[in-house]
């Protein structure tokens, strides 16, 4: 008899797919807004930021009212939001008085989806039946990264290959995926961590210092990550000197694919290793690779930090969150809201105070890579700091 969990870890699979094109595929066709009068160089940026906007606040109140509606509806919700916000970008500038209008709530209604998304497909991962947490954890946010590459490399290609005029098309095809896993949702089995009510609230939370610490973790992971990839193509193509073409593809894509392979590695390994080591390890590696992009003067090495970067943030985020998971085992629904919900911060926290860094220092990228070391430091110290509280309870329990 086939495994019916199969089922929820295909969907959840598909679901950080999602949601890598959610937050990925309008980027790719800003030029396209811009050449159509709807947006501006100035107001093409608001859609970014109004996604990230709207998807911190998801994290914030979904711990509020996750557990009432149920994981099920909400999974099925965000899916539908999300192919709804898709083809919104392709229907509702064209039927609204104001394009800018139309695209501003078709990005509203995936990044509400993406918000759901990132809150609830790793406790649901984390529930269902597995032989190792971390490993499966692991395994599940390389999807994400495989969902970064296939929005990028296969919209380039179909845009290549049909016309840039055609990408109305390309927003109703890609929307066909959470369409599909929404149908999936109804379906999976789900688990949950607690049984409603049982789940710490997040003021329970924010009086704990271990959740603080976890928190601060996933701040540095977030930021640790976007630091990089936000600024990986600009700095290859200012401080480098290589095309926007190669920056592109030894920057972010780059970055994503080799994220993607390190949380492979570990969901493939990771019962060799403990998370914790792994963790540590990974967060040395990510301040040399800072280094290594900022202080050397020969590009190919540069490049390579950035390649580097992704390979060793891959496993910072699943990790932390399966750490705290350990460590907090009543956290429920609002222990993973709220940790996305740092992660988040930290995510917009690090490519800001790399610009603002650069700015102070002239328009310097290596400047402001430089600073961002203080990211993986943090981590550094954070794990350290989760270690040592590990054994003194141990010790207690002695």
């Amino acid at each position: 008899m086939k495994n019916p969990y199969r089922l929820t870890f295909a969907a959840c699979y598909i679901g950080y797919i999602t949601q890598g094109i959610v937050n990925n595929l309008a980027p790719l066709l800003f030029i396209t807004f811009i050449g159509l009068k709807w947006v501006s160089l100035t107001t093409v940026t608001l859609l970014t930021t109004l996604n990230f906007a709207t998807q911190l606040m998801v994290d914030l109140l979904s711990a509020y009212f996750v557990d009432k509606i149920g994981y099920r509806r909400c999974m099925v919700a965000a899916h539908i939001l999300s192919a709804l916000g898709l083809i919104g970008l392709a229907v509702l500038p064209d039927v609204l008085p104001s394009p800018l209008v139309g695209l501003l709530i078709s990005v509203v209604m995936y990044a509400v989806g993406g918000g759901l998304l990132e809150v609830l497909v790793s406790p649901i991962i984390e529930a269902a039946p597995s032989e190792n947490k971390a490993k499966a954890m692991s395994l599940l946010h390389s999807f994400y990264c495989w969902g970064v590459v296939a929005v990028v490399a296969l919209s380039t290609a179909f845009m290549a290959a049909f016309g840039r005029e055609n990408w109305r098309i390309l927003c109703w095809l890609w929307a066909l995926v959470p369409l599909f896993n929404a149908v999936l949702f109804t379906k999976a089995p789900i688990n949950t961590l607690t049984e409603v009510g049982e789940g710490m609230s997040v003021k329970q939370l924010f009086s704990s210092k271990i959740f603080l610490l976890f928190a601060l973790l996933m701040f540095a992971a977030g930021a640790s990550e976007l630091s990089m990839s936000q600024w990986a193509s600009a700095f290859a193509e200012s401080s480098l000197g290589v095309s926007k073409a190669v920056g592109d593809i030894a920057g972010p894509c780059a970055f994503a694919v080799l994220m993607g392979v390190s949380r492979v590695i570990y969901a493939k390994f990771g019962d060799k290793i403990k998370i914790q080591k792994f963790i540590l390890i990974s967060s040395v590696l990510c301040a040399l690779s800072y280094l290594m992009s900022a202080a050397s003067d020969i590009p190919a090495l540069s490049l390579l930090g950035c390649g580097l970067c992704g390979f060793s943030v891959g496993i910072m985020w699943p990790g932390v969150i399966s750490l705290a998971s350990v460590n907090l085992p009543k956290g429920g629904t609002a222990l993973f809201a709220m940790l996305a919900l740092a992660g988040d911060l930290g995510c917009t926290g690090g490519p800001t105070a790399v610009g603002l860094v650069s700015s102070a220092a002239g328009g310097s990228l290596r400047a402001g890579l430089f600073a961002a070391i203080i990211f993986p430091a943090v981590m550094i110290v954070g794990v350290m700091t989760v270690g040592a509280s590990d054994k003194r309870s141990a010790r207690k329990k002695l």
